[in-house]
């Protein structure tokens, strides 16, 4: 009996620990903030497709010992046929408190790290451009434990596989767009 049950035990932590997902793996939350809009708050036209279409500065504190990089996932999870990324950024500097506005479109970053290619299948940051409505975008912020050595212009999905199992701290900054 006492070999069935841990037998149970075992299959039971195989089956859920790989399900669990990021938020799992931690509690710690990094702040994340722009001088640009506030939580919850329209994000200007300079920082979408009606405007110059440059990245909004991005700014967060929070990050714990032991963090080897931080990677920066922005998402419209309000877009027509689902969530839609619009900028990967990964193998950041873990001293980096910020990003400063325009970053340019490069699969590489001149400071250090790599952006990733978006789902609007470019490198570098995609503006809000909603085709209707109001839509949220979230910019959320990871503390990795290690580099993670990719390549430049991957995939969210790439990017997500390669995350999975080392996030020690997350958080998120949300703002909103309307085209008028």
């Amino acid at each position: 009996m006492r070999k069935i049950s841990n037998l149970f035990l075992g299959i039971v932590i195989a089956i859920t620990v790989p399900v669990l997902g990021y938020a799992a793996e931690t509690s710690v939350k990094l702040e994340v903030r722009s001088s640009a809009f506030a939580e919850g708050q329209a994000i200007p036209s300079d920082f979408t497709c009606d405007g110059a279409n440059m990245s909004p500065p991005v700014a967060w504190s929070g990050v714990p010992a032991g963090t080897g990089s931080l990677a920066v996932i922005v998402d419209d999870p309000d877009a027509p046929d689902g969530t839609l990324n619009h900028w990967l950024l990964y193998d950041l500097s873990p001293k980096l408190t910020q990003l400063p506005s325009g970053i340019p479109a490069e699969a590489i970053i001149p400071d250090g790290g790599f952006q990733g290619r978006s789902e609007l299948g470019k490198a570098g940051y995609s503006g809000p451009c909603p085709p209707v409505g109001k839509h949220r975008y979230f910019i959320k912020v990871f503390a990795l434990d290690r580099i993670l050595h990719l390549e430049p212009g991957v995939s969210k999905k790439e990017l997500l596989a390669a995350m999975k199992g080392h996030v020690l701290a997350e958080g998120a900054l949300m703002g909103t767009y309307a085209r008028a």
